[in-house]
């Protein structure tokens, strides 16, 4: 492939970083919102559908995330074996540690608000 071409496939890879983190962002936030007013309260059946619903879109949004990390990865693989990269070329390739970042912290982070969740849904 030529540089323009793992560049546009830079590119996409972003913008699929991007949107993989839209729903489950919205979900837990809209989560947060309904514990304040009052979901840790409802019918066990309510709060159950409400974790399912959020593991969901998790697991969907991490698979979908991870994918495109990877496939950013192997973006950087290419351009680093370009003989003559330009400038935009040299700077995505240096970016591969924001790409373990984006496949590996992000879904942490939000593993760790879930459980958070989980927790005021059910125990708190």
């Amino acid at each position: 492939m030529s540089e323009h071409d793992l560049i546009a496939a830079w590119r996409a890879s972003r913008w699929h970083v991007i949107v993989s983190q839209l729903g489950p962002t919205f979900l837990l936030t809209l989560t947060t919102w309904f514990l304040l007013v009052g979901l840790a309260d409802a019918e066990l059946p309510v709060r159950l559908a409400a974790a399912g619903i959020l593991l969901a879109s998790g697991i969907l949004g991490a698979v979908a995330q991870v994918s495109a990390a990877n496939e950013g990865l192997a973006v950087i693989d290419d351009l680093r074996t370009l003989p003559a990269a330009t400038p935009l070329g040299r700077r995505i390739a240096a970016s591969a540690l924001w790409m373990q970042v984006v496949k590996w912290v992000t879904p942490t982070i939000f593993v760790l608000i879930y459980l958070a969740l989980l927790w005021a849904m059910f125990l708190g």
